[in-house]
């Protein structure tokens, strides 16, 4: 193995969303920056998660929309969706799984690119075995990012489950086929996602949750309403379900799911959607005192906690405080500001809402799960701020009941709630549960991270008749 030695001023491990959003920032303050890469360019998101999974699920709502508003519903009658005519747009968002495009950027921009794994071998330093077998070695003069983001788990001691080749989000959403029966193993977000897509797409799918709801990080009513949406559309929904062995044969044909009461569900495929761990178990951490396979622990600037130096960042899913996209490239901005204002001498602004401190994962991180209904939230449940100690209450209205959701779908059906803090008067957390709420999810983002008090709220005016009015009801239960 031949290796060579390379210097420059930042280093970025993982070119996903987050890892390219550090390197544009890095980059742009005039840092000569290389991101190793050595799947696609473009991550987790752009082609296995994010991107692919909305163009699955797009279309079916676009369809529910139709239906919901008399007129269109007769112009659609008992139509079903093209599944080849999806599968064909899912390809073109995830550019057919190629990279080109992601490539061209990053040399636009000035970012460097060395195709293959990254280790680190010491202080600001990273081993890249390539893909031709040789090593480059890569020394940084001001900061290595570890932007590799998290893999799929698959739970341990279940018999059968490796030959059983389960999908993971990875093949649930890149599948070039609609398999004609579908068991789904979790009540997450992938879960609910994948089992609507696929269910609109002409799968006959069975999910199955080993506990006794969906969406269990969210308000009760959020995972009771998607329920309601999945079994309308067909979904075999089912709470309180082990899965205690998998079968088989030579790895290919139908599987069989042996659950914990011996029913024994027979399908094509069987998708896990039971969690997320780091990335890191291979990327040299025992080589700077942590430990392979941790999340790994950040302050509020993103620097790793437990190195000497402050050299070592660590942004997006790896760090573990809000595993969404959107976060992620949140911080990436805050890194990149971070280590370039340490490379000029400056001192960071660390204090909360400083232009170094990603203060809005704790505050308030968005996040829209794109089923059936849709189920936009931020900020704190109603539980999780009691568990703070804030005095807390709930404020609930249905949506259907303003102006703008009648008009929106005929039998509108969707719930609102605000919790308000009532030491404060300001609202902790949102959460609204119905078609199209994902567009006003950025209204409730700004109230919740801005902390605007009720008062001033009240003058912010929903203009009518549209489905935002349904802030005016919330607000009136704050003032009351």
């Amino acid at each position: 193995m031949t290796s060579s030695a390379e210097e420059y001023d930042v280093i970025v491990l993982g070119a996903g969303p987050t890892g390219e959003n550090v390197a544009d920032r890095t980059a742009a303050a005039g840092l000569r920056t290389v991101i190793v890469e050595a799947e696609l360019v473009g991550g987790e998101c752009s082609y296995w998660a994010c991107m692919p999974s909305k163009a699955l699920l797009r279309p079916a709502a676009a369809l529910d929309d139709a239906r919901a508003v008399a007129g269109s519903r007769e112009a659609v009658g008992e139509r079903k969706l093209d599944a080849a005519a999806v599968l064909a747009r899912r390809d073109s968002f995830t550019s057919h799984w190629k990279d080109d495009g992601q490539v061209e950027w990053l040399r636009d921009t000035g970012i460097e690119l060395v195709r293959g794994h990254g280790r680190l071998s010491g202080v600001r330093t990273v081993a890249v075995e390539t893909e031709d077998g040789s090593e480059r070695v890569l020394t940084a003069r001001h900061a290595v990012a570890v932007c590799t983001g998290s893999r799929p788990v698959l739970p341990s001691g279940v018999p059968g489950l490796a030959e059983a080749h389960p999908w993971t989000n990875r093949e649930a959403t890149g599948s070039p086929a609609v398999p004609g029966r579908l068991a789904v193993v979790g009540g997450g977000v992938v879960g609910v996602e994948m089992a609507a897509a696929w269910q609109a797409l002409g799968s006959r799918v069975t999910l199955l949750v080993r506990g006794e709801g969906l969406l269990p990080r969210m308000e009760p009513f959020a995972g009771e309403l998607v329920a309601e949406g999945l079994r309308e559309a067909g979904v075999d929904l089912r709470f309180g379900v082990e899965v205690s062995a998998l079968e088989r044969a030579d790895g290919s044909g139908p599987v069989t799911l042996v659950l914990g009461d011996g029913e024994r569900l027979v399908a094509d495929e069987v998708l896990y959607a039971t969690g997320r761990a780091p990335r890191t178990a291979d990327i040299g951490l025992e080589q700077v005192g942590l430990r392979p396979g941790d999340w790994l622990a950040v302050d509020d600037s993103c620097t790793v906690l437990g190195v000497d130096g402050g050299w070592l960042y660590a942004a997006g899913d790896v760090n573990h405080r809000a595993l969404l996209t959107h976060q992620g490239k949140y911080q990436a901005r805050i890194t990149g500001a971070a280590i370039a204002a340490r490379a000029e001498g400056r001192a960071l602004d660390t204090a909360r809402w400083g232009a170094h401190a990603a203060s809005a994962d704790l505050a308030g991180a968005p996040q829209v799960v794109f089923t059936r209904p849709e189920v936009a939230a931020v900020g704190l449940t109603l539980e999780a701020a009691q568990r703070a100690g804030l005095r807390v209450r709930a404020v609930d209205h249905e949506i259907g009941a303003v102006a703008g959701a009648s008009l929106y779908a005929d039998g509108y059906r969707g719930r609102a709630r605000a919790v308000f803090d009532q030491d404060r008067e300001v609202i902790v957390g949102a959460c609204l549960v119905g078609p199209g709420v994902a567009e006003l999810l950025h209204s409730a983002t700004v109230a919740v991270v801005g902390e605007v008090p009720i008062d001033r709220l009240w003058h912010a005016v929903p203009a009518y008749p549209t489905i935002s009015e349904v802030w005016l009801r919330l607000l009136e239960g704050c003032r009351g």
